[in-house]
């Protein structure tokens, strides 16, 4: 039986036999029991980590520690409000906190906190929790942005849109007249999309 920790791009995470590219965690959000309760972050710091750090094998559920969260790709990371990690991913880190600031108009890379808050309010509904998204032109939206289309989430590629699921990305579409979507990537790491910096990608999306 698969541990609940594969993460949707709809910030869900779900029991899922699915492997992916990256891991990450929100802080501890499991039990004793190995199992998650209600709440789904006890850090404003979601990041996304390499899957192997100098061969060192760890507990993905130690006791009160953290939770490890695993994403299909950095396009889906992203899109649940993620952010890479400035520990085993500094050179990412790095080229994505320079994104965000070439993007936002700042002289210097902000710091890790920094980013987190902004990302914080915007992936988040305060009330009721559940993910925040916003409805962009598609024409505006950059590669390794994610959105909801017909229902289910979808990779922006080369302005088509690619169904996403465990088994990989679907054949690209572009339904004729479609100009809006709801989109799951935050605003923030939209703009660093934009700016330049380029998420891995699943080898379905066929662009490594």
């Amino acid at each position: 039986m698969p541990l609940q920790n594969r993460v949707l791009p709809t910030q869900e995470i779900v029991a899922d036999p699915g492997r992916g590219l990256l891991m990450g965690n929100r802080g501890s959000l499991h039990g004793a029991d190995r199992r998650l309760g209600t709440t789904r972050w006890r850090s404003k710091a979601w990041i996304c980590c390499v899957l192997d750090w100098k061969g060192i094998r760890r507990d993905p559920m130690p006791p009160g520690r953290w939770t490890a969260l695993f994403f299909f790709d950095e396009a889906v990371a992203l899109a649940a409000g993620h952010r890479p990690c400035h520990y085993c991913r500094r050179r990412d880190f790095l080229l994505y906190a320079g994104a965000w600031a070439s993007a936002q108009g700042l002289a210097e890379r902000p710091r890790a906190a920094a980013m987190d808050a902004v990302l914080h309010s915007q992936r988040v509904e305060s009330r009721s929790r559940r993910q925040r998204t916003t409805i962009q032109d598609l024409s505006d939206l950059p590669d390794g942005a994610m959105v909801r289309f017909d229902g289910s989430p979808a990779l922006v590629l080369g302005q088509q849109l690619l169904p996403w699921s465990w088994e990989g990305y679907g054949e690209p579409r572009r339904p004729p007249g479609l100009e809006q979507v709801e989109t799951l990537t935050p605003p923030a790491n939209l703009l660093a999309l934009q700016a330049g910096f380029a998420p891995l990608l699943h080898p379905s999306a066929g662009r490594n």
